[in-house]
């Protein structure tokens, strides 16, 4: 008896509530009412009124409100506010309530946005508050606006931060000052137990404030939290402090800013106190050389800069741009002065051209060289070389009009180019030769005689991502080295993606530091992303370089989208790339299982994809995208080489290419009985004999009791060919294919209405997913749908209302 007594003792309390309230809101919404020009709308329900007054006195109320039984729960739930019904999910859940169609209706009304259709959203909820957050974050949102968004007893941000998985920074760092503002305290501590993604879009010039905002914000996040991944979008001229500060933290690497404060969650050793170099040598492992490939490249760029600015001293060149404090000054043994100011920004009563003195005289910078005895040995020597100026990007394809400069010189001054060698990337022509020469010496492992340059030793190590993304990010000489100076050791590195980066000849110099990493204990790199409008290296000679740096690799795609038709090699005057990367010699044996390929215009060497696919024992899945072939019998070499070599391969892809003339070659992957998925993708398949070739295609899948999925979108199959594939799910067939993808094949309806009938006859029971996009089933729309309410007895239909108006040069060509 104690249950229904407590039914009827909430019941009551809920009554009386609604008892107390009712008058009050009954009065307070029938005098607009009364005044409505239209005339008096119908009062709002008794419960309705209810529950909103309890909805406004739910800070009284709440837990009296969560013992409610489901029924009048589930009623009040739509009048919470966010906070509110946030809190009460656990409850709902135990009662057997949903919220999600809540949330969903939140998010239309409130965000009127519209999800991809490609994402699957399992938790409104989420998907809800973390959206929420970032348009608090950035005051894109006003919560005073709505009453299910304002409540003065929460606090927006802290109540959505656990809710975000995934956090972007755009344009001038917009909100990194603000997170780690002391009132944000608990804000971030939530933030560095929930975020795993964090990403930068079409970021902008920030000042030295921002970047110390965004030091601290990161060394929270990634050093002290759980953020795994960093992604940067569309930065087309990155500022190159800004991006050697991210990419330095995202390594693991640290070290307080210039007047910035302590953290406090790194106790005495991140209080300004720099590690000794014996520390160092084990925070950045005890097996990692002094000096790697990297690092030795860049002192050379540095060396070549200081000689080519002491034959230029008699002419007196002006200075393209401010410079930093001269490179005779004293530096401690970390690399970094505390007692050195930054430069202030350049006003804008000074000339671009001019150059601010420095701080103090050649003569007395030397003297202080000479006096500092601990640590002479530990830094560069002092020369008598003039002050160096700064070496001009070096030239990007948008040309010299599409340049940007740095606002001042407070960036370049950041503590970061102290401890991470930094090369300015601009020359002339011939500078730019010149430096070249000298740089690929230091790659190919001579050690010239240049100064040395401060490595990351002096910097702290902490936790560091798995993985990194940079898509349509121009990499500078600087920043490539930078990047290849860090991956030489990034041992926790898991995935790697380089995406439109303008990499050019610095791809010697990322697979020389791949190299090391591979080398390195502990290295967890697995997958590799790349991809570039040019490659001075063929993409079969860099996927065989790529494959012997690692052996361990598991995912592999690469992608070149031109020929380079002036290849610029390392070396001046040698043709080829250098003889380490490149070779005759067999590739040993990989772990490669997933290999996807995207070629620029021109015949590929067949032998050299086939010495790929020979050592790649474990492939699994293999994707070729517009690669052409010298002749069918190359192809066919491809596909023999695949069955002999590669017998774990499940599925098979290829895009753009043409197959009119290797019909042979297609029936041979059709009768493979290891295949599991083959897709021919705008591979022009039947446009040649398809009266003969279509009847052999299906006979060779009737006979094929492995291949579950097929895919042929955009090869103009038409009704006729649409008809003879129904003929592999008849009854005589062996058939188990269960994923079927036509779109794109000049489909009519009559022709899909037949195809279902056929269907029928045969009796066979659903087969998976039929995908029927782009094809021409607005013609007549009755017929299509009856098609399609056909079909959906069958398998699972996906469509679309697409226009074939836009499809009329395909349609003249298939009259």
């Amino acid at each position: 008896m104690a249950a229904p007594e407590a039914w009827r003792a909430r019941s009551c309390w809920f009554c009386e509530v609604a008892a107390a309230t009712t008058m009050e809101a009954t009065s307070r919404e029938a005098a607009p009412a009364k005044s409505s020009a239209s005339g008096p709308s119908a009062p709002p329900a008794l419960f309705e009124l209810c529950g909103r007054a309890v909805s406004a006195h739910m800070g009284v109320l709440e837990s009296g409100v969560w013992a409610l039984p489901g029924p009048i729960l589930q009623s009040i739930l739509p009048l919470l506010n966010i906070y509110y019904l946030e809190r009460i999910e656990e409850t709902a859940l135990k009662k057997g309530l949903s919220t999600q169609a809540i949330w969903r209706r939140l998010w239309d009304e409130l965000m009127k946005t519209r999800p991809s259709s490609l994402e699957s959203v399992t938790c409104w909820r989420a998907k809800f508050m973390e959206a929420f957050f970032s348009h608090v974050l950035r005051g894109t949102i006003d919560v005073s606006s709505d009453r299910r968004l304002c409540d003065q007893r929460f606090s927006p941000l802290l109540h959505s931060s656990r809710h975000v998985r995934q956090l972007t920074i755009c344009n001038m760092l917009q909100g990194a000052t603000e997170l780690v503002a002391e009132p944000n305290r608990r804000v971030l501590e939530t933030l560095a137990s929930s975020l795993h993604t964090l990403k930068f879009r079409h970021l902008l010039f920030s000042d030295v404030a921002a970047q110390q905002s965004l030091r601290q914000l990161l060394h929270q996040l990634i050093h002290h939290g759980a953020v795994s991944q960093v992604s940067l979008y569309s930065w087309p001229v990155p500022e190159s402090a800004l991006f050697i500060l991210i990419l330095t933290m995202s390594a693991g690497f640290w070290q307080p800013g210039p007047g910035g404060a302590p953290c406090r969650l790194c106790g005495e050793v991140s209080r300004g106190r720099a590690p000794s170099r014996d520390e160092g040598s084990l925070l950045l492992g005890s097996r990692r050389p002094r000096r790697d490939a990297a690092e030795r490249c860049a002192a050379a760029l540095m060396a070549t800069r200081r000689k080519s600015e002491a034959k230029q001293m008699p002419r007196a060149a002006p200075a393209t741009r401010v410079t930093r404090r001269s490179a005779q000054e004293s530096l401690p043994a970390g690399g970094i002065d505390p007692k050195r100011e930054l430069h202030p920004p350049v006003t804008s009563q000074e000339a671009p051209g001019t150059r601010r003195p420095p701080s103090a005289p050649a003569a007395t910078s030397s003297a202080s060289v000479a006096s500092s005895s601990t640590s002479s040995s530990k830094r560069a020597p002092a020369s008598s070389a003039p002050q160096p100026k700064p070496l001009k990007r070096f030239k990007r394809a948008v040309g010299k009009k599409g340049a940007r400069t740095r606002q001042g010189s407070g960036a370049e001054s950041e503590d970061l180019y102290d401890f991470v060698f930094i090369v300015a990337g601009e020359k002339e022509d011939g500078e730019e030769m010149e430096i070249g020469e000298v740089a690929c010496g230091a790659l190919d492992g001579s050690d010239p005689t240049c100064l040395g340059l401060p490595a990351l030793e002096a910097s702290q190590r902490f936790r560091s991502i798995s993985t990194l993304e940079l898509f349509t990010v121009p990499l500078s000489t600087e920043a490539a080295l930078t990047l290849c100076h860090l991956l030489s050791s990034w041992v926790s590195l898991e995935s790697l993606t380089l995406s439109y980066n303008g990499l050019g000849s610095n791809i010697f110099r990322l697979l020389d530091s791949l190299r090391a990493l591979s080398g390195q204990a502990g290295c967890r790199l697995r997958a590799l992303h790349l991809s570039d409008l040019f490659s001075p290296l063929p993409i079969l000679e860099l996927t065989r370089a790529i494959v012997r740096a690692l052996p361990l690799l598991r995912v592999l795609s690469i992608r070149v989208d031109h020929p380079s038709q002036r290849d610029n090699p390392a070396v001046p005057g040698n043709a080829g790339a250098p003889s380490h990367i490149i070779g005759d010699e067999e590739i040993p044996e990989n772990c490669l299982e997933q290999l996807e390929m995207g070629f620029p215009r021109g015949a590929q060497p067949a032998p050299l994809l086939c010495s790929v696919l020979k050592a790649s024992g474990s492939l699994q899945q293999l994707s070729l995208d517009s690669a052409t072939f010298a002749s069918p019998q190359d192809f066919g070499l491809v596909l023999q080489t695949l069955k002999e070599y590669n017998q774990a391969l499940k599925r098979l892809s290829f895009h753009d290419m043409n197959l009119a003339d290797c019909q042979s070659e297609v029936l041979f992957l059709l009768q493979n009985l290891t295949l599991q998925e083959i897709t021919f993708s705008f591979c022009r398949l039947f446009e040649k004999r398809p009266a003969q070739f279509l009847p052999e295609m299906v006979a060779a899948m009737k006979g094929n009791s492995t291949l579950k999925g097929l895919r042929l979108p955009g090869n103009r199959l038409g009704n006729a060919g649409l008809l003879a594939l129904a003929d592999v799910f008849s009854e005589d067939s062996s058939s188990s294919l269960c994923q079927l993808d036509i779109s794109s094949n000049c489909i009519k309806p009559d022709g899909l209405l037949e195809f279902a009938k056929r269907l029928e006859r045969w009796g066979r029971g659903a087969f998976g997913h039929l995908r029927l996009f782009q094809n021409w089933l607005d013609q007549d729309a009755v017929t299509a749908r009856e098609a399609i309410r056909r079909l959906r007895a069958t398998c699972h239909v996906v469509s679309d209302s697409w226009d074939s108006s836009q499809a009329f040069a395909d349609y003249v060509s298939t009259m």
